[in-house]
């Protein structure tokens, strides 16, 4: 993806409001999805990361919520982040949310990280109101181009090689991090995928 447009559709985000709704195209939106989707297929499914980093959970598309977060913690590549899980969701500007976060993830994807969460799974995320609005803003394939993007994110990540972040827990289908590297990417949803992030944390599990 071109540096100029990469830039623009970060500086057109960043001056986005609550009430207000981004203003891009499709095929500038397509773009950061399968950019972002070939730097996801060339990362592992379970990122080795270092300190310093913020760890950063649930945005659920309150796109003014994340704005916040970047001016308190510092935008990128001042600091360097980690997003846990759903970034798409229950807010009225999922939109604007995730183009931003993968618009951040090409431009340093060193130093920024997106995990997969169970609302990027398109079961969920097509009931909890991002499929509605990708389709009333733009289309269903631009929601499906998502969905292929949102398959190939990392499953988990390690700090330091001792702490573990995945999305909703612990998974007793999994005994050992080899079978988290090993999960298959490109998946509608595959079995251990599932496993690790719509599981809650639970005394088997731990």
């Amino acid at each position: 993806m071109e540096k100029p447009c990469l830039d623009d559709i970060i500086k057109r985000l960043v001056k986005v409001r609550p009430w207000n709704q981004v203003r891009l195209t499709e095929a500038g939106i397509r773009k950061l999805c399968m950019t972002s989707k070939q730097i996801s297929l060339q990362q592992p499914n379970l990122l080795e990361l270092k300190a310093p980093i913020k760890i950063c959970g649930d945005i659920h598309g309150h796109y003014a919520d994340l704005l916040r977060l970047f001016e308190l913690g510092g935008f990128p590549p001042k600091t360097n982040y980690l997003f846990l899980r759903n970034h798409i969701g229950y807010g009225k500007q999922s939109l604007a949310t995730i183009c931003l976060l993968l618009a951040y993830k090409i431009k340093y994807p060193d130093n920024f990280f997106l995990l997969r969460g169970n609302h990027k799974c398109a079961p969920i995320n097509r009931v909890y109101g991002f499929s509605d609005e990708c389709k009333w803003r733009f289309n269903a394939t631009l929601w499906k181009i998502f969905i292929n993007c949102f398959n190939c994110l990392p499953i988990a990540a390690r700090f330091d090689d001792k702490i573990l972040s995945i999305h909703k827990g612990l998974s007793s289908d999994l005994s050992n991090l080899d079978q988290t590297r090993n999960i298959p990417t490109r998946l509608l949803c595959p079995t251990r995928a599932c496993s690790v992030i719509c599981s809650g944390q639970t005394r088997t599990a731990i």
